[in-house]
């Protein structure tokens, strides 16, 4: 019993030793055989406990928990049923107008003599190395053989795969919100015991004076991991999405203002990943002012080094830096280790993941003691060791 009036549980040596490491594969084994299955519970759990703060809310408001589940829940997926509509509308609508601007810049021939704005733009830029006294970098003659031989040619097949793949993306977008329902169900069962559970935990496991239950901190961590990463989506989204549209309009990137909105949601969207995200949320835009002009590309690519050196240096530390509480290398290996288990889901599930167990964690520590293992020191052992027989005494027999 500590200070606290907490019960310490000390784990003996050879357990450390034998137990822990047996435990660990067998679960790891258990897991690697049904991990869809573990997937699937984990994602139900983190729902549960980031919805069972408005449930209680609820039902501090005398509202009956099944009915507050049920009130949350149906709350919750009109909420992504409308956003996934939405943003499926808007990725098949733009990335056609997208597909088609590309399309007509490299194939779309005007002018005396007929060439196309793909191959004007090479001769411009050829005009503008001479003028610069560059006239040794001779871009003009492999620039139009290029799109003579290739580009011309299979930009149309491209931007018609780019058609595909949105259309299969408003599809698998259709497919996943049904292939959810069976986490709902789940989650829903695990938000109706979620306070059975918690007054398990508070009876076996007691809080310490002064301190909260674990089902609260395991909630609170990750609330608010939830919403610094959703701050953080919309900050770094909408300042991409301004300032495309701001070159739009002044027309140093032509046409970005018109898909400033597509581009801001993809940049929202792939800041949800951790390091990857901001470069990849970049790739799309640049992909894009590299087709309309090679000088638009140095824009873009400006706008987004600046957007992420204001990420790095202000928004994240002030954002993030209460919400994750984890050091950046576990933060990598739960990353890449939520990418080997289970794809770009395992990505999205890892940190909310780590903040959870991370004030399992905090929690159980302050209840469980590890036995020392001291250096050199020497364990006592009994021995135990029969008594040796009486030694006989050699009789002097005198002379006579």
């Amino acid at each position: 019993m500590d200070p606290g009036g907490t019960t310490r549980l000390v784990v003996p040596r050879w357990i450390q030793l034998v137990g822990l490491p047996l435990v660990l594969i067998v679960a790891w084994s258990i897991a690697g055989a049904v991990r869809h299955v573990v997937f699937l519970f984990i994602v139900a759990g983190l729902i549960a406990l980031l919805l069972n703060p408005l449930v209680r809310g609820l039902g501090r408001a005398w509202i009956p928990r099944g009915f507050a589940v049920a009130l949350v829940y149906l709350t919750f997926a009109a909420l992504v049923v409308l956003a996934g509509i939405a943003l499926a509308t808007v990725v098949v609508d733009q990335t056609k107008s997208a597909s088609t601007r590309v399309d007509n810049y490299f194939t779309a021939t005007r002018g005396q003599p007929p060439r196309t704005q793909a191959e004007r733009d090479v001769i411009r830029f050829q005009s503008w190395l001479n003028t610069h006294h560059l006239e040794r970098l001779k871009v003009q003659k492999p620039g139009l053989e290029f799109l003579d031989n290739a580009g011309s040619k299979d930009v149309s097949r491209y931007s018609s795969k780019a058609i595909k793949w949105a259309e299969g993306a408003a599809v698998s977008i259709v497919s996943l919100l049904f292939s959810t329902v069976l986490i709902i169900v789940v989650s829903i069962y695990m938000l109706l015991d979620m306070q059975r559970l918690a007054r398990v935990i508070d009876r076996r496991f007691p809080p310490r004076p002064g301190t909260r239950p674990l089902m609260w901190r395991v909630e609170h961590s990750l609330v608010s991991y939830v919403k610094g990463q959703v701050l953080l989506s919309l900050i770094i989204g909408t300042s991409a999405g301004v300032g495309m549209w701001v070159l739009g309009v002044t027309g140093l990137v032509p046409g970005a203002d018109t898909y400033a909105l597509l581009f801001g949601l993809w940049v929202a969207f792939t800041e949800l990943i951790p390091y990857l995200g901001p470069w990849l949320g970049a790739v799309p835009p640049l992909v894009y002012a590299l087709a309309v002009h090679p000088v638009s590309a140095i824009w873009v690519a400006a706008l987004f080094l600046f957007i992420h050196q204001i990420e790095g240096h202000v928004v994240v530390p002030n954002v993030m830096g209460s919400a994750l509480r984890l050091h950046p290398l576990l933060v990598i290996f739960g990353l890449l280790a939520g990418g080997e288990i289970y794809g770009l889901p395992g990505i999205f599930v890892a940190l909310p993941l780590l903040a959870v167990l991370r004030a399992v964690w905090e929690f159980f520590s302050e209840r469980i003691e590890f036995e020392k293992w001291e250096e050199g020191a020497e364990v006592p052992v009994q021995v135990d060791v029969e008594p040796e027989a009486p030694t006989e005494v050699p009789h002097v027999i005198g002379r006579g």
